[in-house]
Formats: C-alpha cells, structure tokens, sequence
C-alpha cells in the first residue's frame, strides 16, 4: 500500500517551453553560446558555482550536451533551461540564466534544482520567477500538467546569500548544513540543503 501522501508522477516527463509574465523558459541550444558565455566566463558568477570561469569553447561543448537533454525518466535525468528575455523593438531575445533540474530518484520522486543568472538581470526577480515557474511543473499534479513530484531540494555554498534568499522566497526549508564535507578549490568547504515538499508546494 502507498503510504501517506504517496503520489503518482508522470516519468518520462520531456520538457515543453514555458512562459511567465516576462520571461520564456525552454531548454537550451547550441545557439546560445554567446550568451552562456557572457555570465559563465564571469569569475563573480562562478564564486560559489562547482566550476571555474568557462571559456567559449567549453561552453560550446556543454551546450551541445545539455540541449539534447529532454526528458526526466531515470535517475541522473536532467533539463538545463534556459531563462530567456523575450525580443522587444529595442533588442533581439537574450538568455540571461539558466536553472539546472535534475530529477535525483524516480523512486521516492526527488529531485534538484539550481540557477545562474548574468549579474546584469539580478535584482529584478528572474530568478525567482524561472525557479517558480519550475517548481510549479516539478511539484504539480501529475493529472493537471505537472511532474507530479514530491520533494525538491537545492544544495548551495552557505557563503551565497543571495542564493539562501532565493531559496526562501521560494518557500524552500533549510535542512542541513554541512560542515567542511567537501573539497572546493583546494580547500574543505560548507554545503547548505534547502528543500520543498509538494504540500509546502500546494500551500504556500
């Protein structure tokens, strides 16, 4: 028998583009190299990111993995979306962040979530509206259009506050922090674990 609160989720799940009041959400493409590019090479937005500044060539390279990166059936799937501003009369369409979901266990319906925003775009919300709009699909109803998920969880470095400031106004928990459990840049550093539950999710 399920146990409490048991829910069925929709796996395989492919991702279809999203729209939000200012922002497209799709998955990323080849074509978005120059874009990625301008925030991923940047040493401010890779302070607290599991890699060092990127160069054009691997960000390239990345891109033509993660764009073939759809659907979320197994363990270890993931979707690398990118945050888009649509095209206005003054400028043409420009991804400015990504949000990274990785679906952690099919099993007990987990899964992770994280973002990269070009400094120029923060303090205006897009962060908050892309993870949003992301968790709304992950955690909703499998029978009215979401995922159907249980529990999704962001694992941070405890030095990036703004990222903890997303993560609670995003409803997120904290759950865990641990203490020099890992090896960053040559040195023992901090992980922080905040979290959601589809209930949290539901009633906020």
């Amino acid at each position: 028998m399920p146990p409490s609160g048991y829910r069925e989720a929709v796996l395989p799940f492919t991702f279809t583009p999203l729209r939000t009041s200012r922002l497209t959400l799709r998955l990323v493409t080849v074509d978005d190299v120059d874009d990625v590019f301008a925030y991923d090479s940047l040493p401010e937005v890779c302070a607290y990111l599991p890699y060092e500044p990127r160069s054009r060539a691997v960000v390239a390279e990345r891109l033509e993995t993660w764009s073939t990166a759809t659907t979320l059936e197994n363990d270890g799937d993931f979707w690398q979306v990118a945050i888009e501003l649509p095209a206005t009369t003054d400028a043409a369409a420009r991804v400015i962040g990504t949000i990274y979901f990785s679906l952690r266990s099919a099993e007990h319906r987990g899964a992770v979530i994280g973002w990269v925003l070009h400094p120029d775009a923060h303090g205006r919300g897009f962060a908050a509206e892309a993870a949003s709009a992301v968790l709304g699909l992950a955690l909703g109803e499998a029978g009215q259009g979401g995922v159907g998920l249980h529990r999704v969880a962001a694992e941070l470095d405890p030095r990036n506050a703004a990222s903890i400031a997303l993560c609670r106004r995003l409803g997120m928990r904290e759950e865990a922090h641990f203490v020099k459990d890992l090896l960053f840049r040559g040195e023992w550093a901090d992980t922080g674990i905040y979290a959601i539950l589809a209930e949290e999710w539901a009633a906020r």
